[in-house]
């Protein structure tokens, strides 16, 4: 199966040919991503100025959640006031980039995965509070833990995209992260369903993949999004809910980096596929036609009567 690129490609390319030395050149371009996100390249002041702005659906959501902190954090000094219409941007000047290769490299990277490092953002507190909860449990047993360690922290929501959220708890001994998706189609839903009972089936039956994280599709909201408001009414079929339980040894602070980006591309790793294999069964039902079609045209007699002309316009029947 294919894996998605956590990095936006488009941005990669372009800045890669920039960072290289190309002639500087006026760009005005707009970038789509995943979920509804878009991203806008220009050079509003000179050719060797480039502003990035980038724009995403819970922009304000994620703010709440420490977004801020963490763009901060990876674009510092690049940060400028975000650019009408959207919601983040940073400015590259072209004449002040780092001269070692290894570190443009790394800014180039840096600025490919904009989307991924703001989305990190409640991800990351998760993590923290899992860090800051386990350690509180630590000093109780399991009778004496107060109730509110054993029930863990809030419940942190993402609507990222239309009618579709992520829920994300942390607790004292996991971190829960809860998609919503929406299937349009009942095939949809058949191809979706049969999809992550392998996630399951491969997990017990492959000893490499135990270690991966437990996942749980249901139709109906868990248990842990029981006092959420506003959840979509499951009771039209559209809505189901995928739960990913992420134990400690997936929130180490070596791995909680590739982690948050592989969780992060799940939506649209899972969706993806689902429209890959009903291209791949209508590919194959298109060929097995067409296979039909040469066995009727074989099974035609060949003696079949067939009408020709003459020079002078008469008809007359041959045998074939």
């Amino acid at each position: 199966m294919l894996l998605l690129d956590y990095e936006n490609v488009l941005i990669r390319s372009l800045l890669t040919e920039r960072f290289s030395g190309a002639p500087p050149a006026s760009i005005d371009q707009i970038v789509s991503d995943f979920d509804g996100v878009t991203f806008h390249l220009s050079t509003p002041e000179a050719k060797t100025k480039i502003l990035i702005s980038i724009n995403v659906k819970c922009f304000r959501e994620l703010v709440q959640y420490g977004a801020q902190q963490v763009l901060e954090r990876e674009y510092g000094p690049y940060i400028v006031a975000p650019e009408p219409g959207y919601d983040f941007s940073v400015l590259i000047d072209l004449e002040d980039l780092p001269d070692d290769q290894t570190a443009r490299e790394d800014l180039v990277m840096r600025l490919a995965l904009m989307k991924r490092n703001a989305m990190a953002a409640p991800f990351e507190k998760a993590f923290d509070e899992f860090a800051q909860l386990a350690e509180e449990a630590s000093r109780y047993t399991s009778e004496s833990a107060p109730a509110g360690l054993e029930e863990g922290g809030e419940v942190m929501t993402i609507h990222y995209r239309e009618e579709e959220a992520i829920h994300i708890k942390a607790s004292h001994d996991r971190v829960t992260v809860i998609f919503s998706t929406v299937f349009r189609e009942e095939t949809d839903r058949i191809f979706g369903k049969v999809f992550l009972q392998e996630f399951v089936d491969a997990r017990r039956r492959v000893l490499t993949l135990q270690n991966a994280p437990q996942v749980l599709f249901k139709n109906d909201p868990p248990l842990e999004l029981a006092n959420v408001p506003g959840l979509q009414d499951a009771g039209d079929g559209k809505v189901s809910y995928i739960t990913f339980v992420l134990f400690p040894r997936h929130l180490t602070p070596q791995r909680r980096h590739e982690n948050i980006s592989h969780i992060q591309t799940f939506r649209d790793y899972f969706h993806y596929h689902i429209k890959a294999s009903k291209a791949y069964i209508h590919t194959r039902m298109r060929k097995r036609t067409a296979d039909f079609l040469q066995v009727l045209n074989r099974a035609r007699p060949e003696n079949e009567e067939r009408e020709r002309k003459t020079a002078s316009g008469r008809t007359f029947r041959v045998q074939g």
